[in-house]
């Protein structure tokens, strides 16, 4: 752990807040959670028994650093979906580089949102934080098949391809796996039209709409 970095005070009534933002901190610096809750504490300024005052465990913690990292996720597709107007098919696009760009910006806590051991998954995934996310990709898709820009096709099931897909090139491209010798210069752009063309409907002529 980093031992110069100074300790800090927290405000009577808000632990629970400063031991999440001190551990979110650490993962930002160091890019990993293998910290312990010794460390956090000593970071925070308090003592070594106060996470346990509202974390039994590391674990514990992780959860709720893991359920955060959905909320911000959630933050910022909705504000892409904000931005690209009313139209379902060109907001679809811009969610998509905005859930990878969450990844690449926040790679410690993607990987522990979607594999982190010791915290348990189902209590995650089955979150209100983490079926937000999903329910708001569904949201798009539903309403885009409403007005007939999208296939349709079961909401659910296109929205599980899609965040198969956006998860799939979120890992690889946190890895530095997306080599261009490999998958070209642009390989991110290829993908999301592969994505968004897959849910669009062909107008009368077979042909896909301008906006994907």
């Amino acid at each position: 752990m980093t031992e110069a970095t100074p300790e800090r005070r927290y405000h009577h009534g808000d632990l629970r807040r400063t031991l999440i933002e001190t551990a979110l901190e650490v993962m930002r610096e160091e890019q990993n959670w293998q910290f312990t809750l010794r460390e956090i504490a000593r970071r925070a300024g308090v003592s070594h028994a106060a996470p346990y005052k509202h974390f039994p465990d590391k674990a514990a913690l992780l959860t709720a650093l893991a359920m955060i990292g959905f909320d911000q996720l959630r933050i910022e597709l909705i504000q892409a979906r904000s931005d690209a107007g009313d139209d379902p098919r060109a907001v679809l696009l811009p969610m998509a580089r905005a859930y990878v760009d969450f990844g690449n910006d926040n790679p410690a806590l993607y990987r522990l949102m979607f594999g982190a051991e010791g915290v348990n998954r189902s209590d995650v995934h089955l979150s209100e934080n983490a079926i937000s996310v999903f329910d708001t990709v569904m949201d798009v898709l539903q309403r885009g098949q409403l007005d007939g820009a999208f296939r349709p096709r079961p909401v659910r099931d296109q929205a599980t391809a899609c965040w198969s897909l956006l998860h799939g090139l979120t890992m690889l491209s946190i890895d530095g796996l997306l080599l261009p010798e490999k998958v070209g210069l642009e390989p991110l752009d290829a993908a999301f039209r592969t994505i968004t063309e897959g849910v669009a409907r062909s107008d009368e002529n077979g042909k896909m709409s301008d906006v994907l």
